[in-house]
């Protein structure tokens, strides 16, 4: 993809595909590679890009910037539309959002001072969107018969009326289709995924949309994206985020294709903001924020007096040079009479505010701000906070079965949350706290990996780490993230001194009782002198981490290969005999349904049928992406309680520690 370039509506895209002849789809992929690398001129919102000497494309994006009507794009060259000019730059083009075609669509428009907020979003999104099911070695297993294709004929009738209406007969026929495409993709692999099977799903994404079916569509944007990610080598790719999208597209799809009657399949459609009526809001932390495809910037969270979490963001292109300055911006709400830092330390009444989904507050004309007093962590709503054990939270925030929104799932599982921890040492060049929780002492709460939530030299994550790391036996309350894809790991935002106890930190009278770990710099002055903390059990290595040390990877790498290569390449174990010891190693350990679904979707994808002569038939892609999606689901699943079982409190000899003294 060209940055320059506005974004495409699916449709666009795929119509300027499907139009073209079968010679020049041949030609496509090569095409849409060459002329996302030329350069694009710039006349206002105008893009144009030179194809040749007799080629020109113009791109004319409306007034919401995204091209969403086949006239908006034009090419000068004979052959046009039907060009093969026209649908390489279509292609080139970042695809739109759901949410920017829906607001095209029915003529409201996105408040214009939040733009940056919304970049936020790819900015400070690292989980797996893919929400899993806690389910455990020995639960009632996910087999490939529990996903079945798309069922032909309409759905029955003669449910009761208590219960949800299942999906129309268009919401069914649209979910088909993006059954069978989203089967040719993962059947086809990253490699032969190109311009005309990505034009084939954006396709059925576009009538998705249209039929209602909210979440299955921007599922298939995310697997289109990670697509073109993947076959660009784009530095922010993750193969596994891919996976997760893929599995998301086809699980929601072939449930819906089977009428099934749960409305979150559906989705919903909501513009970026909505009317949030009068707020009073208290500063928490800053966090700075650096995204790979150039934004910088800050975002602040603040809570209400009810107890939901908000954001303000300050999010433009710039890298960690914007990142740095953003921490003392003003902020854009308002009279704009605060700054970031003085936001995080203090507070806003809100009068007519904004709010995105994911709690982001708007800066629109009609937003009025007054800056008031802030309040300390100990209370208020985040006094709540500290009280909840981390395994409580972690359960409800890592919980979840297969079906569950990933969106919503992710935000969920992105909610700060707040604990107090004592500074166990270092093992491995990894810093471990351990929980301290009421009731119980201090060496039988969970040891938890502290990781900076940004590793950049240029921000003050990884030299406050240093500092804290130094000083075994330290008591902090911590504000931070869960990192839902590693054991038992928190990502700490800002620190503050832990009431009732002198072996804790002594922070300047400025900085509103909290430090914010990206921004503000620990020195030796904020600590309390060596001999007054306390001496606690040296850590000779990390805690356990039953997801590193399973051999679920095996079925990992399966299922991603499976993506990464195609049908072809899942289907390797299947002919040289497991001469990995794949499915063996898995037995050995006790995964013997994981073994079950990594032998059945190599059998699976090795599978061909044969006529009466004897001749290899079409293979049947609805049954591999069966067994394909059982070993996702499952996979997320089994990983996930693993994640969770770290959480959980262990004796203190389960940490394997010496029993000499430090500190």
């Amino acid at each position: 993809m060209n940055a320059e370039l506005p974004p495409v509506a699916p449709d666009v895209v795929a119509a300027a595909v499907e139009s073209l002849t079968s010679r020049l789809r041949k030609k496509l992929d090569a095409a849409i590679e060459g002329y996302a690398a030329l350069p694009v001129g710039t006349e206002g919102a105008v893009r144009r890009v030179r194809c040749g000497e007799d080629a020109e494309v113009v791109l004319t994006p409306g007034p919401s910037g995204t091209v969403t009507d086949a006239d908006q794009a034009v090419c000068s060259c004979l052959l046009a539309p039907r060009c093969l000019h026209r649908a390489a730059v279509l292609g080139a083009c970042p695809v739109a959002d759901a949410e920017t075609l829906v607001e095209t669509e029915t003529g409201a428009a996105t408040d214009a001072d939040d733009t940056n907020a919304n970049a936020n979003a790819n900015a400070n999104a690292n989980a797996n969107a893919n929400a899993g099911n806690a389910v455990a070695e020995g639960a009632v297993p996910v087999s490939s018969e529990s996903v079945v294709p798309p069922a032909e004929g309409d759905p029955s009738s003669g449910r009761a009326e208590s219960e949800p209406s299942p999906p129309t007969g268009a919401q069914i026929a649209a979910a088909r289709g993006l059954w069978t495409a989203a089967a040719a993709v993962l059947g086809a692999g990253v490699p032969a995924a190109g311009a005309v099977p990505q034009a084939e799903l954006l396709r059925a994404a576009h009538t998705a949309r249209l039929a209602g079916l909210h979440r299955a569509e921007a599922a298939a944007l995310r697997v289109v994206r990670g697509l073109r990610g993947a076959r660009a080598r784009h530095d922010g790719h993750r193969l596994a985020d891919l996976v997760a999208a893929l599995s998301e597209l086809l699980l929601t799809s072939g449930l819906l294709a089977r009428a099934e009657p749960d409305g979150s399949l559906l989705g919903t459609a909501r513009r970026a903001y909505r009317p949030g009526g009068s707020l009073r809001v208290r500063g928490v932390c800053r966090e700075p924020v650096l995204s790979a495809t150039g934004y910088g910037g800050v975002v602040t969270h603040v809570v209400g007096d009810d107890g939901r979490w908000f954001s303000v963001a300050d999010v433009k292109p710039g890298g960690v040079a914007r990142a740095r300055g953003a921490g003392t911006a003003t902020v854009m709400i308002g009279s704009g009479g605060l700054d970031h830092a003085q936001l995080a330390r203090g507070g806003l009444l809100i009068a007519g505010a904004t709010l995105s989904p994911e709690g982001r507050l708007g800066a629109g004309k009609g937003v009025r701000a007054t800056p008031v007093a802030g309040l300390p962590w100990a209370s208020g709503p985040l006094g709540a906070l500290f009280a909840r054990p981390l395994e409580e939270i972690v359960a409800e925030r890592l919980g979840g079965a297969p079906g569950v929104d990933p969106e919503r799932a992710e935000q969920r599982a992105r909610e700060l949350v707040g604990c107090d921890l004592v500074v166990a040492g270092t093992a491995d060049g990894q810093l471990i706290a351990r929980e301290i929780r009421a009731g119980r002492p201090d060496d039988e709460g969970v040891l938890i990996r502290l990781a900076p939530a940004n590793g950049h030299p240029d921000l003050a994550h990884t030299a406050n780490f240093r500092q804290l790391a130094a000083r075994p036996g330290l008591r902090l309350r911590v504000i931070g993230r869960l990192e839902p894809e590693r054991a038992a790991t928190l990502r700490p935002l800002a620190v503050a001194p832990l009431p009732d106890t002198g072996a804790t930190l002594r922070l300047p009278a400025g900085w509103g009782g909290h430090a914010d770990l990206g921004y503000d710099r620990l020195e030796g002055a904020h600590f309390p002198p060596s001999e007054e903390l306390p001496a606690v059990t040296a850590l000779t290595e990390p805690p356990p981490d039953p997801l590193a040390e399973a051999p679920l990877w095996r079925l990992r790498r399966l299922v991603e290969v499976a993506v990464s290569g195609g049908r072809r390449a899942a289907a390797e174990p299947a002919r040289d005999g497991d001469r990995g010891g794949a499915g063996a190693a898995l037995r050995r350990a006790g995964f013997r349904t994981a073994a079950d679904l990594a032998t059945g979707l190599a059998a699976e994808a090795d599978r061909r049928s044969r006529d009466v002569f004897g001749r290899t038939g079409e293979a049947d892609p609805d049954a591999y992406a069966r067994a394909w999606l059982a070993a996702a689901v499952y996979l997320t699943g089994a990983e996930r309680a693993l994640i969770q079982a770290t959480w959980r409190p262990r004796p203190a000899t389960d940490a394997r520690p010496t029993a000499e003294p430090v500190g």
